[in-house]
């Protein structure tokens, strides 16, 4: 018997595969493909989920260059005659990469509704999702299924209760009704604090809670997070959370707050300032000079000590 005999022939697996779903690779077979101009295709309004300019995206960018886009992007065309992106917005940043000027689009004609939930599916089938992606992207899909269910012609009224739209999303990607309502709650955050979960500076559980505070107190605890290098922990987001709904947050409960240690916490060593700046050279400003400054100071003097003991030998 031959060796190959005993080998799957098992179908190639391209990096284009990685950035595009199954509906979309069926669909190249079943509907008419065209090159459409890169500068006339605009992103999607509301787009949550980052292109990043990374490996992944400089491996694409090299499939592409080598052997092209292989699942063409998904487009609807504009009022003014271009085109708005669907789906294919890592492909086409990719394109650009590679110094194509144009990219293979399927043009289909849909609603917003349609639009946002192809937009929304094509993109939560990715491996790595940041809370900040799939929490937008549950809203607008939220948003949009809503909107369909108020139409007869869109939606199917079977026999018994329809599930709740929120346990739909749960459903089809692997969250309960609750996680999907805790991931839409990280909507209210402000920007700067998002991205802190994204960076995992916060954890997601807390800054549901946090979720809750008004926005100027978000602004305030940034500021206290930014300065003391602490961040709540879940009993913190839970107590800072009731104060704000009893009216009684105030920055300097806030402060107090986080400076209480924690369980597990690393102990920061801290130097008053006003002691510093009496030692230290007047052109060191910034945290980062005076810590250099500090750290060069202490290196020299452990030198200077390691010279003297080897001199009293």
């Amino acid at each position: 018997m031959a060796k190959n005999e005993n080998k799957m022939n098992l179908p190639k697996i391209t990096v284009d595969d990685l950035f595009s779903t199954q509906e979309e690779r069926d669909s190249v077979n079943q509907e008419k493909v065209i090159n459409i101009s890169i500068k006339d295709i605009s992103d999607f309004p509301e787009h949550p989920f980052k292109v990043l300019n990374n490996t992944e995206m400089e491996e694409l960018s090299n499939s592409i260059n080598d052997v092209g886009v292989l699942v063409p992007a998904i487009v609807r065309k504009k009022d003014d005659g271009k085109y708005e992106m669907i789906s294919g917005h890592r492909r086409k940043f990719a394109s650009q990469l590679a110094g194509k000027e144009t990219i293979p689009c399927i043009v289909k004609d849909l609603t917003d509704d349609e639009a946002t939930l192809i937009m929304v599916d094509s993109n939560l089938q990715r491996e790595e999702i940041l809370p900040s992606e799939k929490a937008f992207a549950y809203k607008l899909k939220l948003e949009a299924l809503s909107h369909q269910g108020k139409r007869t012609d869109l939606t199917s009224s079977q026999v018994g209760t329809k599930l709740r739209t929120d346990s739909q999303i749960g459903e089809k990607y692997g969250d309960s009704r609750n996680q999907v309502q805790r991931y839409i709650r990280l909507t209210e955050l402000i920007p700067e604090l998002l991205e802190k979960v994204d960076e995992k500076i916060i954890a997601f559980n807390p800054a549901v809670e946090l979720s809750y505070l008004k926005d100027e107190e978000q602004y305030v605890l940034l500021d206290c997070i930014d300065y003391s290098d602490c961040t709540p922990s879940l009993a913190q987001a839970i107590h800072l959370k009731k104060m704000s709904q009893e009216g009684v947050l105030t920055t300097e409960k806030i402060e107090e707050m986080l400076e209480q240690e924690k369980p597990n916490q690393i102990p920061k060593f801290k130097i008053n300032r006003d002691k510093l700046e009496k030692v230290i050279p007047k052109n060191l400003v910034s945290d980062e000079q005076i810590e250099n400054f500090i750290i060069q100071c202490v290196e020299e003097h452990n030198k200077r000590q390691k010279q003297r003991n080897n001199d009293a030998r």
